[in-house]
């Protein structure tokens, strides 16, 4: 007995313990940052993502790239997580975030094989973030006018297939964000998007008020409304189903005819409620009965049926109605008002415009682009400049791009590592070389001379903390002047989200995996790839495949 092995875990069950886990989880971070870093700036280059139903999409977004893609490995799909989380909370930096920690990995993974412990590498890696989110505070500059705003909307939309129109675009975005700025905040779920395919990106523009993709349930209803009375509800203007189980004795003609009638009446007096509200206007977000389309048409009423619930908020926002939820609540108290109501049909798209609301805190823009990949990959450029606008309208604080920044931090995190004693100065001092990535990055993605130009730009710094690069020029310029700024808040979050996804990565020396999530990346239960490309080594039978 005292020889008899004993198993604790089930049969096909893989694990992985302390350098072999560990190098598989680093591997895939930096073979994810791999992916996404040549479409880092402002000359990065897109990737065509082809689905399983064989959608096309091109872009350089970083959260659209990972998005689309089908990631297996455990802590690569951890990246990709804190990607996601990244665009949610600021709207931009998702690539950087994942360059960002993949080369802190990479730098950790030398002090590893150097003997250094990774209890010393995570608290140094995480002491260095929070110098460097102290160090990034101290030089922001402040950033509260109009023209400030523009020029980081233009900063995160360089190179995202919109150059040749970013400065009008900008206009757009800015205008769009200061209409709806409420209490010193921006909210961007309040701004939609309606892409128009055909006409070129020029002609987008900024609606008066909003703008929503439908059109009225009958071509018989009015298009055209002055001095809008807006009812919105979430309740069905139909009949709800029979049950199936239900029996109907109907004996006579008279009687099946009773049957019409009382369904009928039914029907009439849903819609005199809302008639008897003053409303001429209804937005539904559930359905509406052919007969009840009948009666709102006799009664004048431009009705929309099926409405997103995201166009209800905005509508609500903009003209002041409140959402109804039971038809009985439906009072003039509840109605919205707005100037103008009608449809206008751009192109072959036809659109409802809702115009001259009295403070309106919802907007939208109108994107036109030749062909519906030109307009796709603009809208997220869109998206992303709204983010960090929002981001510094709320912050009031922007930093100098082109790398100023992250180069400023090299110099002044090396000067801090030296004041700290023990092995820990060592992480410290390859967490600021690992930032030297992203001007690294936006140099080699340009074409250019990359051991000259980071030269350059450290020996520019002992004298201006404003240079950076311009990738189109290959030259140091004062990015300040070049108009070249990115948010605080984007920045600091990147650093934050790397820095932790870094150390949770790093503290795994564990990992047990299940024989169905072996299987399911595309080996078979034999551990042999089913791709027929040889296993690599190291890991789950070999590097489960990304994608």
């Amino acid at each position: 007995m005292a020889n008899q092995p004993i198993f604790i875990l089930p049969e096909g069950t893989e694990r992985y313990s302390k350098r072999d886990a560990l190098r598989m989880n680093i591997t895939a971070a930096k073979v994810l940052a791999g992916i996404v870093r040549t479409t880092l700036g402002p000359k990065g280059m897109d990737k065509m993502l082809v689905n399983s139903l064989g959608d096309i999409t091109v872009t350089n977004d970083g959260a659209t790239i990972m998005r689309e893609m089908d990631i297996a490995q455990p802590a690569a799909r951890m990246l990709v997580e804190t990607a996601k989380k990244q665009e949610d909370i600021v709207g931009d930096g998702t690539t950087s975030v994942v360059v960002i920690a993949g080369e802190l990995l990479s730098k950790a993974e030398e002090l590893l094989e150097d003997g250094i412990s990774t209890s010393v590498v995570v608290k140094g890696f995480r002491n260095a973030t929070e110098k460097a989110v102290e160090l990034l505070q101290g030089i922001a500059v402040d950033a509260n006018d109009k023209e400030t705003l523009k020029k980081v909307a233009v900063t995160a939309m360089s190179g995202k297939g919109s150059d040749y129109a970013k400065e009008h675009l900008a206009d757009l975005v800015v205008e769009a964000a200061l209409r709806i700025k409420e209490d010193g905040k921006s909210d961007i779920e309040n701004i939609n998007i309606q892409r128009v395919s055909g006409d070129a990106v020029e002609d987008s523009f900024l609606a008066e008020g909003i703008v929503i993709d439908k059109a009225p349930v009958s071509k018989a209803m009015p298009k055209d409304i002055k001095d809008a009375k807006i009812a919105i509800m979430k309740y069905p203007i139909e009949l709800k189903d029979i049950n199936t189980d239900t029996k109907i004795d109907i004996t006579s003609p008279e009687q099946f005819e009773l049957f019409l009638n009382n369904e009928e009446q039914m029907i009439k007096d849903l819609v005199d409620k809302v008639i008897d509200s003053g409303a001429n206007v209804l937005f539904c977000q559930k359905g509406i009965d052919d007969m009840a389309e009948h009666y709102l048409k006799k009664a004048g009423v431009m009705t929309f049926k099926r409405v997103k619930k995201s166009d209800m908020d905005r509508i609500a926002k903009a003209t002041g109605a409140k959402l109804v939820t039971d038809i009985e609540d439906l009072s003039a108290d509840k109605l919205g008002f707005a100037g103008h109501i009608y449809l206008n049909k751009i192109f072959d798209h036809e659109l409802t415009f809702i115009e001259e609301c009295d403070n309106p805190k919802a907007s939208s823009i109108v994107l036109r682009g030749s062909t519906r990949y030109v307009t796709e990959q603009i809208s997220r450029a869109i998206d992303d400049a709204l983010g960090v606008v929002a981001a510094t309208i709320e912050e009031g604080k922007v930093l100098i791009g082109g790398g100023a920044c992250e180069i400023d931090l090299v110099k002044q995190l090396r000067e801090y590592g030296e004041t700290v004693s023990g092995r820990e100065q060592l992480a410290i001092l390859k967490y600021a070389e690992a930032l030297e990535v992203i001007p690294r990055t936006l140099i080699e993605n340009a074409g250019l001379d990359t051991i000259n130009l980071i030269a350059d730009l450290k020996a520019s710094h002992e004298d201006s903390n404003l240079i950076g690069i311009n990738v189109f020029t290959g030259e140091l310029v004062d990015m300040q002047e070049a108009g070249v700024i990115e948010p605080l808040r984007v920045k600091i979050q990147a650093l934050q989200s790397a820095g932790a996804a870094s150390e949770m990565i790093l503290r795994i020396d564990d990992m047990i995996a299940a024989r169905d999530a072996l299987t399911s990346t595309g080996q078979d239960e034999s551990g042999n790839d089913d791709s027929g490309m040889p296993p690599m080594p190291g890991g789950m039978g070999g590097m489960p495949p990304m994608m």
